[in-house]
């Protein structure tokens, strides 16, 4: 009897110690600067981009969208990820920083589409004014 109740303790204060574990974690659409500092890994200058991309882009609709985040690369991300809650937003916010995020992108691709173009156009200039 002694022997069960010792163990069920222990158990107990496993599970106890994990939930506070988790509840340790820094939400990453919340935190401050100095709160993401206290996340291994993450230094002043990531911190910074973290909030800058935030404030620009609305919340994170998971840990996985760090990745979007300029200096946050798969590893960084793995070796911080177990410190890190997303917490909850709304579907609705999720979409459309999803769509917000698609739209930037497709401008950027468009705006880099248009400089090679542009470079591709002065070569062949180049080549038939040189030909003359």
């Amino acid at each position: 009897m002694k022997l069960f109740l010792l163990v069920m303790t222990m158990l107990g204060s496993l599970l106890f110690a994990q939930a506070s574990v988790a509840s340790d974690k820094v939400n990453i659409n919340t935190a401050t600067v100095k709160e993401l500092q206290t996340v291994k890994g993450i230094g002043e200058k990531t911190a910074k981009a973290i909030v800058q991309y935030r404030k620009k882009h609305g919340k994170f609709s998971s840990i996985a969208d760090l990745e979007n985040v300029k200096g946050i690369g798969e590893k960084k991300l793995k070796k911080m990820k177990g410190s890190l809650k997303a917490g909850k937003s709304s579907s609705k916010a999720k979409k459309d920083s999803h769509k917000k995020h698609k739209t930037e992108k497709k401008k950027s691709k468009a705006k880099k589409d248009s400089h090679k173009k542009h470079k591709k156009d002065k070569k062949t200039k180049k080549k038939s004014s040189d030909k003359k």
